[in-house]
């Protein structure tokens, strides 16, 4: 990332936290207490959300704590592991007119990394909310996060990407997130 984050520029992609694969990915809660803050930032801030599951026939919906937080959003499943290489997703995300990208979910080295690579490539801008993300294991998030990096994509935390949005104390803004925050 070369510049600070705005919101106007900026819409949020959930990649694939569903029933079974959450249920072996490493720090599973970590990574859906994260979303979760990611979804509620979205909607303070307005944020278009791209939601996103794998060939949801076999790995199901996505998991109990962010069904509420995602039911008013059109979902997209997808075959592929580049969220971008799946022509409704691509068409959706150009039809938004903003070229930053905010990243999150499952796994880290397989359909976060790759739908990042498809986003570089695309003109993006990409921010991985790198506590938002994980893989079966955590050699393979961390070796995800090491590749992301090397592709030049904003490796943040989660709370970085709030705070940086949020710039101050007291607005309704903060108001409206602190109560997730502490």
């Amino acid at each position: 990332m070369k510049d600070f984050l705005r919101s106007e520029a900026l819409f949020l992609m959930v990649i694939d936290p569903q029933e079974k694969l959450m249920a072996v990915i490493d720090e599973a809660d970590r990574v859906v207490k994260n979303i979760s803050l990611l979804l509620r930032l979205a909607e303070v801030f307005s944020l278009p959300v791209i939601p996103t599951t794998q060939y949801v026939k076999g790995l199901g919906p996505y998991v109990a704590p962010l069904k509420e937080l995602t039911e008013k959003y059109e979902f997209y499943d997808k075959v592929e592991f580049s969220a971008f290489k799946n022509q409704a997703i691509a068409e959706a995300c150009a039809a938004l007119g903003r070229k930053t990208l905010i990243l999150c979910g499952v796994e880290t080295h397989i359909c976060v990394y790759q739908t990042a690579l498809s986003a570089k490539l695309n003109g993006y801008e990409v921010v991985v909310a790198a506590d938002a993300t994980s893989s079966r294991t955590k050699a393979n998030m961390e070796y995800g996060l090491a590749r992301l990096r090397d592709l030049g994509a904003g490796l943040y935390s989660t709370e970085m990407i709030i705070y940086e949005l949020l710039e101050r104390a007291g607005t309704p803004a903060f108001k409206a997130l602190l109560p997730y925050l502490k």
